[in-house]
């Protein structure tokens, strides 16, 4: 794994657009995969910023978000398809029919699932995985105990996960306690994948998951397993690393 410490956030955000956009320049029609949440935000604004002044094109590029709540419509507001148009597919070229995110209000979830890993496939599986890290350790939505060999799947979410997401929503509003998820072996199966981590709430995870030995209780560290992963860390995220960058 190849780490980079960062100062801050911005900067976090800044590193990790220029590393996807210099994949998108690479390879026209890249699949990326695509995290919601917090995190990611300050690097979706930064693509955009690079789209407007002309040094990315989107146009052949595919996507394919990691997860979506269960239950979920694509047009309720607390979706991460409301989320992720809201914050970048809908201010750069992208072609609407080369998004793919979980749906989350199918009829049929196990149906879609086997769909689901069946489109990422038939696209030649993803370029580059844009990753999260949950306080647990997970990635996505796979919990502490997820197999590194799982799919994309039905899961529930820990107690942890909910308290953390309900910052997204308003006040009353509960959040759903389960989703549609890549599993761990799904991630893995990307050719590149870049993590993204900030503040002192998550330097013990980091550490863990980049130091410690890996374990199923903490997903993340599954990432030790491939051999073209990237994550960027600000200085906050990477304090309680031995080995510092």
């Amino acid at each position: 794994m190849k780490i980079i410490v960062v100062s801050n956030y911005d900067e976090m955000s800044k590193i990790a657009a220029e590393f996807i956009g210099k994949e998108i320049k690479s390879k026209r029609n890249s699949v990326l995969g695509l995290a919601t949440g917090g995190t990611p935000l300050g690097t979706y604004t930064k693509l955009i910023q690079m789209h407007k002044k002309g040094e990315l094109d989107f146009t052949s590029v595919k996507t394919f978000n990691l997860d979506e709540y269960l239950g979920l419509s694509p047009k309720d507001k607390n979706s991460y398809h409301f989320f992720m148009w809201d914050n970048l597919f809908k201010h750069i070229n992208i072609n609407p029919a080369n998004v793919q995110i979980p749906k989350g209000d199918t009829d049929n979830p196990a149906k879609f699932c086997q769909w689901y890993e069946d489109r990422i496939k038939q696209a030649g599986g993803v370029d580059l995985q844009l990753l999260g890290i949950g306080r647990d350790g997970h990635i996505a939505f796979n919990e502490p105990g997820s197999p590194f060999d799982s799919r994309t799947r039905i899961v529930g979410l820990s107690q942890e996960t909910l308290e953390d997401n309900a910052r997204f929503f308003e006040k009353g509003q509960e959040v759903p306690c389960q989703a549609i998820t890549m599993g761990v072996g799904t991630i893995l199966e990307a050719k590149n994948i870049l993590l993204i981590a900030n503040g002192a709430k998550k330097a013990e995870i980091c550490a863990k998951f980049i130091e410690g030995q890996p374990s199923e209780e903490i997903s993340a560290s599954a990432l030790q397993k491939h051999k073209n992963v990237t994550i960027i860390l600000d200085k906050e995220a990477a304090s309680k690393l031995k080995n510092k960058v």
